[in-house]
């Protein structure tokens, strides 16, 4: 049996997809929502990483998806660790973040390094997902994208080869159900490297929209966070770790999802003509 965290959200959703029709049965989503709706071939438990016993979602199981978020991050991965290791769970595929290997110390990263840390320790296999930015961040833009057509984002000079959603739920579906991938560690990234002015051009012209982009003040980005009903220590949490895409080593592709998934790294392009759709609709975000 397959575990998988997070199974609602924008990787556990992929994650779910990429595992079926080949693990139906064999797979268990663990949700706090009593009411979420999964596909078939999926078994759902209704559970809450932060608070109750975690062993009923664990009974059974042989690999897990960690997926922990927020400021939550290394709390909620050592409650799963500690039922992991009292169910015999043989491996854990971490969802984590690609700074963590090259020594960024904002908050985000640290609890990803710690939890990868507690799971080193854990005497349970495991597998370190690293993927950078995920190109689903620009559904983020939507009111702008429909609205009067100028998107705002912070650090312009900023470039990040960001990468597709479905590709690191590719890459996870293979950890979770492959040999060969014990105490590795794949740093996940599309194959271009994009400021957030080479998105929105790539967006226009995908969308048949004349877009501009307009640099937004990074304070004044993490205050609507807060405005739209985000904690503020999230929120600023949140701005820390999007500033890595000023540092040398973000537009750096690397081939870790071809090397896992012997396919290439998905294009900002086709992530795009893919979501067309979600992007033209307001309401989608």
């Amino acid at each position: 049996m397959i575990l998988i965290t997070g199974a609602t959200g924008t990787i556990g959703s992929e994650v779910v997809k990429a595992l079926l029709p080949a693990q139906a049965d064999h797979l268990r989503v663990l949700t706090r929502n009593p009411d979420a709706v999964f596909p078939e071939g999926t078994e759902k438990v209704v559970a809450d990483l932060g608070d109750g016993d975690l062993a009923p979602a664990l009974d059974g199981v042989r690999t897990v998806f960690s997926l922990t978020e927020g400021l939550n991050i290394a709390a909620h991965g050592q409650r799963l660790i500690d039922a992991a290791q009292q169910a015999g769970v043989e491996r854990i595929v971490k969802l984590s973040v690609r700074n963590v290997a090259h020594g960024a110390t904002d908050p985000i990263t640290s609890l990803h390094r710690a939890d990868e840390d507690a799971i080193r320790g854990s005497g349970i296999g495991w597998t370190f997902l690293r993927p950078t930015g995920f190109m689903s961040n620009a559904l983020n833009w939507v009111g702008m994208i429909t609205g009067d057509q100028v998107v705002h984002a912070p650090f312009a000079a900023g470039r990040g080869a960001f990468v597709d959603p479905a590709d690191i739920a590719a890459v996870a579906a293979a950890c979770l159900t492959q040999d060969g991938h014990n105490h590795r560690i794949y740093e996940l990234t599309g194959p271009d490297p994009l400021s957030p002015a080479d998105q929105v051009a790539i967006l226009g012209k995908v969308l048949g929209r004349d877009l501009q982009y307009a640099e937004a003040d990074p304070i004044g980005w993490v205050a609507q966070m807060v405005s739209s009903g985000m904690p503020e220590e999230h929120a600023n949490a949140i701005g820390e770790q999007f500033r890595s895409t000023l540092e040398p080593w973000s537009p750096e592709p690397t081939s870790d999802v071809t090397a896992v998934t012997n396919r290439p790294a998905r294009s900002f392009t086709h992530w795009a003509e893919a979501h067309r759709n979600e992007l033209l609709t307001p309401t989608s975000w």
